[in-house]
């Protein structure tokens, strides 16, 4: 699916007349750099057989995700450079259909760019006896995988998309496109396990950071929102907060984000990127420590706090007491940075309102 709408979007981008023979063109080309033999052990035997021929589930699964990503960019932009090209463009005239003649304009094309990585495939199983997507998921997405779902590598990457965000720079920026890729592959690798009875080998994952590193939305700004409705003053900000609870509650915070706002607001940086950090490590250590169960379901991610901690973790209720724990010391230490945020708050509309009596 991803290499197709790549393919598809990629070519919309570049305002190719034919996006839909693109997303074909990447799609066929991703098989094509799939492993020509598979092994396998057939029912009933114990040894393993070399297969031709076939398409096995682990190369079209998560397996195959950045092959899927650089397979749609790369044979895109090779196919559209060479459909560019109007000595290699079939012409039927106007009188056939448009659709039959989109076909064969983009038909020398479409033999070349599969014949290139055709040829490439080849050398590479030939040559080095590999594949694409053994060589990605070797040379990249392992390396990238064990650095970006390490704690320290998922920290630094999740506070940069936060720290981002307070600049008005969109946190999926890093987290959508980096980061929870490589959470899917470790969540795809729990629930394998988790399903044949085996240790769960995660403990990072789609479902544990955002559980319990995004409550609320980015930010954990849940914390931000209970800590405003039980101890401000500030009539802006509880006015907003009661909009933005019920959203909140089911982790869409845009109302806090560019309404609170938290946006250019420096005064909440810190905790806006301290409080999912801190959310993470004390999952981490918990779930380290046995004190609660690693993460083995994907929920969604409008899942309510609480309750996705519960579900997450297969219904462990420990979830719950350490979803609880993050919430009241995120309240903590937004509390502080949310009165100095007030107090700047009122500081500029009294300027506005004494600007507005002198020009009057």
């Amino acid at each position: 699916m991803i290499a197709p709408l790549i393919g598809f979007f990629l070519s919309k981008n570049r305002r190719f007349k034919n996006p839909l023979a693109a997303a074909m063109i990447s799609l066929a080309t991703l098989i094509i750099m799939m492993p020509g033999t598979i092994s396998a052990i057939p029912v009933g035997a114990e040894e393993e057989v070399v297969l031709q021929g076939l398409l096995s589930y682990g190369n079209l699964g998560t397996n195959s995700m950045f092959a899927g990503i650089i397979i749609g960019l790369l044979a895109t932009e090779l196919f559209i450079r060479i459909s560019n090209i109007k000595k290699l463009q079939v012409n039927l005239g106007d009188q056939v259909p448009q659709a039959v003649g989109d076909s064969f304009n983009v038909l020398i094309p479409v033999i070349l760019v599969m014949s290139i990585f055709a040829v490439i495939s080849a050398a590479l199983f030939m040559g080095f006896h590999t594949d694409l997507v053994q060589l990605i998921s070797t040379l990249i997405q392992k390396p990238l995988k064990n650095v970006g779902t390490s704690l320290v590598g998922c920290l630094l990457l999740y506070t940069l998309g936060n720290l981002l965000f307070t600049q008005g720079i969109h946190q999926s920026v890093i987290y959508s496109s980096i980061l929870e890729p490589l959470l899917i592959v470790n969540m795809t690798e729990n629930m394998a396990a988790y399903a044949a009875g085996e240790a769960i080998p995660n403990i990072i994952n789609v479902s544990m950071v955002p559980g319990f590193g995004m409550m609320g939305g980015s930010g954990s700004t849940i914390c931000l929102v209970i800590a405003t409705l039980l101890f401000s003053k500030y009539k802006p900000s509880r006015d907003i907060v009661k909009m933005a609870a019920v959203p909140g509650i089911f982790n869409i915070n845009e109302p806090m984000i560019f309404g609170y706002p938290i946006v250019f607001n420096y005064a909440l940086v810190i905790p806006f990127i301290t409080v999912p950090a801190l959310g993470i490590i004390i999952a981490y250590v918990a779930t380290t420590l046995g004190l609660m169960n690693p993460c083995v379901v994907q929920i969604p991610w409008t899942t309510p706090p609480l309750l996705s901690g519960f579900l997450a973790t297969g219904g462990d209720w420990r979830a719950i007491i350490v979803q609880l724990l993050i919430i009241v010391l995120g309240v903590a230490i937004y509390l502080p940075f949310m009165k100095v945020s007030e107090k700047v708050q009122m500081k500029m509309m009294e300027a506005e309102m004494e600007a507005e009596m002198e020009a009057e």
